[in-house]
């Protein structure tokens, strides 16, 4: 305890000065701060501003069709809806062949998205209504389509002719044996 206070007193005087010394660089750091902080808010209120008035740039519909906005929410797309609508999205997503063939690369995968995520949202709703026993099964086909779907995306962006093809008569074979078993 007796060596704990010596040593303390003998710190005393150098650690006052330190931290006068401290306080003035403080100080000016405090200003270069406060400056440095505004600069940065200005320039995030500018992006922010920016991007708002740019909405319809940054939204544009015919973009790359990665999201799709106008899709119906998952609790509000009944059974049936979905069952009535998946035959059809399948048979546009086999429409995307004319495209591939042309090899309209850029056409062909806006096409495979949009219909591949209308595809997906009702196989989703179907197999959620299926009992517990038959979805497994379900959850392969869903997973093999959509692998091959992805697959078909990155060859038609790379142009890769063959892989497409082969993707494309994947996703033919996975979905007629899809529309069998719903």
């Amino acid at each position: 305890m007796a060596l704990r206070t010596l040593v303390l007193r003998s710190n005393l005087a150098c650690i006052s000065a330190t931290v006068s010394s401290h306080v003035k660089h403080s100080r000016e750091k405090t200003t270069n701060l406060q400056y440095s902080k505004l600069s940065r808010r200005i320039g995030a209120i500018a992006t922010m501003a920016s991007v708002l008035l740019a909405g319809d740039a940054v939204f544009n519909r015919e973009g790359a069709n990665g999201f799709e906005f106008g899709m119906v929410p998952l609790d509000e797309q009944t059974v049936e809806q979905a069952e009535g609508g998946v035959r059809g999205h399948a048979q546009a997503l086999l429409g995307v062949k004319t495209l591939l063939e042309s090899e309209s690369w850029k056409e062909a995968q806006k096409e495979l998205r949009r219909n591949s995520a209308y595809l997906k949202q009702d196989l989703y709703t179907i197999m959620n209504s299926k009992p517990g026993i038959q979805r497994p099964p379900l959850r392969k086909i869903y997973k093999d389509l959509f692998t091959n779907v992805v697959n078909l995306d990155y060859a038609a962006r790379d142009k890769d002719a063959a892989t497409v093809w082969e993707c494309y008569k994947n996703i033919v074979i996975t979905l007629d044996d899809l529309l069998s078993r719903i």
